[in-house]
C-alpha cells in the first residue's frame, strides 16, 4: 500500500469543508462534517452534497490509478457519472470511499460509496474517467 504524494483539494472540496482522510494505491475515503448550507430543505444532506463528495473522491482515487503507466502526467476527468441514491440522513458525518473497478490505457472506472450513519450506505456511484 503506497500514499499518493500529498496534493492540495479541488477549490470546491475546499470551499464545502471535504476532508481527505486516506489516498493510496487501493483507496481513497473523504469526509464532510454536515452543515446547515449542506441540506436540502427538508434539513436532509442535499444529492449535489453526497454526488460532490463521491465526484471528488473517485476523480483523486483515478488519478491514483493512472499517475504511472501511459497517463502519468495526465490528469484524468470524468466523463460519465452514475449515482444510485440508497437512503440519506439529517446531520452527522458523511464518508466517501473510492476503488478503482477497472484502470485500463483509456479509461479508468471508480466505484465510490457514500456512507452515513453507523456505515450505512446513502449512495453508490459509478465513475468512468478519461485523461483530460
Amino acid at each position: 500500500m503506497t500514499s499518493e504524494p500529498p496534493k492540495p483539494q479541488s477549490p470546491l472540496a475546499r470551499h464545502l469543508g471535504f476532508e481527505l482522510l486516506e489516498a493510496t494505491d487501493e483507496r481513497v475515503v473523504s469526509r464532510c462534517v454536515v452543515r446547515p448550507e449542506h441540506n436540502n430543505p427538508t434539513g436532509a444532506v442535499h444529492g449535489g452534497t453526497l454526488i460532490a463528495l463521491a465526484d471528488n473522491a473517485a476523480t483523486r482515487m483515478a488519478n491514483i490509478a493512472n499517475a504511472k503507466g501511459p497517463n502519468a502526467g495526465r490528469f484524468m476527468v470524468a466523463i460519465d457519472l452514475h449515482a444510485v441514491m440508497l437512503r440519506n440522513q439529517k446531520g452527522g458525518e458523511i464518508l466517501a470511499e473510492a476503488r478503482v473497478l477497472r484502470a485500463g490505457s483509456r479509461v479508468t472506472v471508480v466505484r465510490t460509496v457514500v456512507m452515513g450513519a453507523e456505515g450505512k450506505p446513502l449512495v453508490e456511484v459509478t465513475t468512468t474517467h478519461v485523461p483530460g
